[in-house]
């Protein structure tokens, strides 16, 4: 006899385009059925500086800018979440290494990201819930996302 799932901490991985909200839904169901802490993580590529010709030109601020309007997008985002969001994390990296990191910190067991189910070159090419599950120390569930999702 198996004993049931249980998670203790669960992550959510998002790319705060318009599908984040049906991925937070599904997590945040899993999390009440669970009685588990709920935590929410935005990675932002990294963008120290860039050439302009001969000059180098320092994007440091710009990156900074990037991180406080992903910091206010999160925040709305958590918002609409139907079960307590206890934390919010902007991290600047790549996101697969970003959300393991994050995972191990906080001894999360379950990471939750979107997925729109592509198929042909994008996936040979790979995409960030494949990442994700990849080098991930804890279970990874790769929400579909789609129209009626969304929407539901």
């Amino acid at each position: 006899m198996t004993e049931p799932i249980s998670y203790r901490h669960i992550i959510i991985g998002v790319d705060l385009s318009e599908d984040c909200p049906g991925v937070i839904r599904r997590a945040a169901a899993i999390a009440a059925a669970c009685n588990a802490k709920l935590t929410i993580a935005h990675v932002l590529e990294p963008i120290a500086f860039a050439y302009g010709g001969d000059m180098p030109v320092d994007l440091s601020g710009v990156q900074e800018q990037q991180v406080q309007k992903a910091e206010a997008d999160l925040a709305q985002l958590a918002a609409t979440s139907p079960y307590p969001i206890q934390q919010r994390h902007v991290l600047v990296g790549q996101p697969a290494a970003e959300l393991h990191y994050l995972a191990e910190q906080e001894s999360a067991d379950l990471i939750v990201v979107g997925s729109h189910g592509r198929k042909g070159f994008s996936l040979l090419l790979g995409s960030t819930p494949n990442s994700v599950l990849h080098g991930a120390t804890c279970d990874v569930l790769a929400v579909l996302v789609k129209k009626q999702l969304a929407e539901s």
